[in-house]
């Protein structure tokens, strides 16, 4: 039963990588599928230990990908209309192109940076900004996205390598019971004293 644990986290595991690409919390599918694997396994393969270090990664992983389009709004001179807009249209830009460009990881990607450069621009445009200077805080926004998204899927590589490692059901993080070994009846220390016949 633990090898069908196994490859059911393979595949939840896939599925965060997927949904990460589409700047959707992926990394946190992946915790949470390795917790549910530790909980049906006993912890016998996954070690609470092991869960703490993917926690951190993914914690990591999503602070740099929150704050890189933002930053990269910002460099361009950009302002929070930017920073907001870039994240929205990222999010909707690689939902709507994943249909439309049906090609696996590419079309999302693509989706992703064209929906955080226009929607880096509509915020800037609405803020009062001009079209040149919108469209340059675009592109700065797009550019830090897709950096931000390039990172955050080399952690989501590296959280798969360790808990598909880690959680190989063969042998395990616990140690086993040895059996009780049988010690054999005390002998005692003194023998009765015997007499020689007549």
């Amino acid at each position: 039963m633990a090898w069908v644990y196994y490859i059911l986290l393979f595949l939840f595991l896939i599925s965060g990588l997927a949904l990460t690409v589409m700047t959707l919390p992926g990394l946190w599918l992946m915790v949470a599928a390795t917790a549910i694997y530790a909980w049906f396994t006993h912890g016998y393969f996954i070690s609470w230990w092991t869960l703490a270090v993917l926690l951190v990664l993914a914690t990591i992983a999503e602070i740099i990908e929150f704050f890189s389009s933002g930053a990269g709004a910002r460099k361009a001179g950009g302002g929070k209309a930017g920073f907001w807009g870039a994240l929205l249209g990222g999010i909707v830009g690689g939902i709507v192109l994943s249909f439309f460009i049906p090609i696996p990881i590419f079309g999302t990607l693509v989706g992703v940076c064209v929906g955080t450069f226009v929607g880096a621009m509509a915020g800037e445009l609405l803020a009062g900004r001009e079209v040149g200077h919108s469209a340059w805080i675009g592109f700065g926004a797009a550019r830090g996205r897709l950096f931000g998204t390039f990172i955050k899927l080399g952690f989501g590589c590296v959280m798969l390598t360790i808990t598909m490692a880690m959680g190989f059901p063969v042998g395990g993080s616990k140690p086993k019971v040895l059996p009780k070994v049988a010690t054999p009846a005390t002998v005692p220390s003194t023998l009765p004293a015997t007499h020689p016949a007549r």
